[in-house]
């Protein structure tokens, strides 16, 4: 190949790579998009809550855990835990401190969608090192217009950081023990053990799922290497674990224990691994359960991964055999087929969002998917004779067939189903929004749910963890846990607030004029 082919320094080159940061800044766009008109920029699931939650304790205080309040229950936040006089959220802090920074800036509502659009980019550079500028490309128009991709890149999930991460790690790895490419080693060693240390903060299971295939790789370079390659793989072995770490640092710094998992502490049962006490039946997590959870999450992956009823993995064997000499597309491959193994050990499957166990795996499915495309397509010095030219054309008429499908379609549909999430909604916090609202004193506000707990969740978007915000938010117990609170709360207003039905503003006493 030439070298404007392999998008060098030549003209050719600069068009690949305006081209692929053109693409990159449609991800952003689609992924806010997404994310201001489907999710309007709020939490809407358990898990969203929670990482907010986190993200504003650690913007607004410094610190990871606050005083568990009166009432703990009075003050529920699903996946957010009381012990020993503390409160915290379950998750790791590798999401939540980068959602912090969006939540200090008043922005977090781009936080995501500028992974997404970094995500792309790292892919087209990805695809372009395995393969060619091409496929690429190919592979990060794909990603843009997978609905996997911007379900997760419009919500406020932490897969989004987790895939730049992944992404970085191996293209850092590619680097480290490629060909050299005139990039200092140190800084290869860095980028690679940073991301994969902060990607075991952030998603422990996937980091172990992502890795999988380069230890196995490290494990052959320990041994056919020289002093110079176990030199690098120490020093990346040495950063990746020290920031790994953390992890054990932050569970005592939560629970006083390095080995205890917050996890189990919402839910006994949240564990990893099989048998009884794992999962939510008595018999526990089972191999045959696993593989099932496994086969049902991929068959939501055939559909939601590029919007291909049945068809999203159409392509990759014949990536698979593009890359048969590349040593690079193997690993690559192995980090999607890693995530898939090790979430086996996990006791349930994941389809909402689409299989977001396995979000990590994005790039390896776009990357081989674009490379099978472009090997059914025929090699461009072929294209001369009428065979190879119906070959060409029968590939890109099946591709755009499925592209346009998915854009006309399928997307629209699948990212429709996602708006007002359980029930979630811009307008349920409307009332607290309105002039009139904003100008009562300190309030504190009792949610007397008629259905459901997310009627009082939904408006945990308003209330500070640090419960020193204009309205704080409690669901209604017991009148004595009631009263409770309201003691705890002297000098506010209180407005006992009940969602569906007309709510008057509180009168104002003279305490609160």
């Amino acid at each position: 190949m030439s070298s404007t082919q392999e998008g060098g320094n030549s003209s050719g080159g600069r068009l690949w790579t305006l081209a692929g940061l053109l693409v990159a800044l449609a991800g952003f766009a689609l992924s806010l998009w997404t994310a201001l008109t489907y999710f309007e920029g709020l939490p809407h699931i358990e898990d969203e809550i929670a990482y907010v939650w986190q993200a504003r304790v650690i913007a607004e205080s410094g610190r990871i855990t606050t005083p568990t309040p009166t009432c703990p229950e009075c003050f529920l936040v699903p996946f957010v835990v009381d012990y020993n006089g503390q409160r915290f959220g379950k998750y790791p802090p590798g999401w939540p401190a980068a959602l912090a920074l969006g939540e200090a800036a008043h922005a977090r509502v781009l936080v995501n969608p500028l992974l997404a659009g970094l995500s792309v980019w790292l892919i087209y550079l990805l695809g372009k090192r395995l393969f060619n500028p091409l496929t690429g490309l190919l592979a990060a128009l794909l990603t843009v217009l997978s609905p996997f991709f911007l379900m997760n890149s419009g919500s406020l999930l932490s897969h989004a950081w987790s895939l730049v991460l992944a992404l970085g790690f191996t293209l850092a790895w590619l680097d480290l023990f490629g060909p050299p490419r005139g990039i200092p080693r140190w800084l290869t060693i860095s980028v690679a053990g940073l991301c994969l240390g902060a990607l075991a903060l952030t998603r422990p299971l996937t980091a172990v799922g992502v890795a999988l295939p380069f230890g196995v790789h490290a494990v052959v370079l320990f041994v056919r290497g020289g002093r110079a390659v176990r030199l690098r793989l120490a020093g990346f072995a040495l950063l990746a674990a020290a920031v790994t770490g953390l992890y054990f640092l932050w569970q005592y710094a939560v629970t006083g224990d390095a080995l205890l998992n917050p996890y189990t502490l919402w839910w006994p049962y949240d564990k990893v691994g099989f048998g009884p006490g794992v999962g939510v039946s008595a018999e526990g997590n089972s191999l045959t359960k696993a593989l099932f959870h496994a086969r049902f999450s991929l068959g939501v992956g055939s559909h939601d991964l590029f919007g291909w009823p049945y068809l999203s993995y159409v392509f990759l064997p014949f990536g698979l055999f593009a890359g048969r000499k590349k040593p690079g597309a193997w690993l690559l491959a192995g980090t999607a087929a890693g995530l898939v193994a090790v979430y086996l050990l996990y006791w349930t499957p994941a389809w909402l969002f689409g299989p977001r166990y396995y979000y990590e795996g994005l790039p390896a499915a776009a990357v081989l998917t674009a490379a099978g495309i472009a090997w059914l397509a025929g090699k461009p010095a072929a294209r001369q004779k009428w065979p190879a030219r119906a070959r060409l054309g029968a590939v890109c008429l099946a591709a755009g067939i499925l592209i346009a499908g998915d854009i006309l379609f399928y997307l629209p549909l699948r990212l429709q189903m996602m708006k007002g999430l359980y029930g979630v909604h811009a307008s349920d916090l409307a009332p607290f929004q309105t002039a009139e609202a904003r100008s009562l004193p300190p309030t504190l506000v009792i949610v007397h749910p008629k259905d459901d707990w997310i009627e009082y969740g939904r408006l945990l978007d308003l209330s500070s963890p640090m419960l020193d915000s204009q309205f704080i938010f409690t669901i209604s117990q017991e009148p004595g846990d009631d009263m409770s609170v309201i003691r705890a709360f002297p000098q506010r207003l209180v407005w006992d607030y009940f969602p569906g039905r007309i709510n008057p503003l509180p009168k104002i006493d003279g305490n609160h004029q």
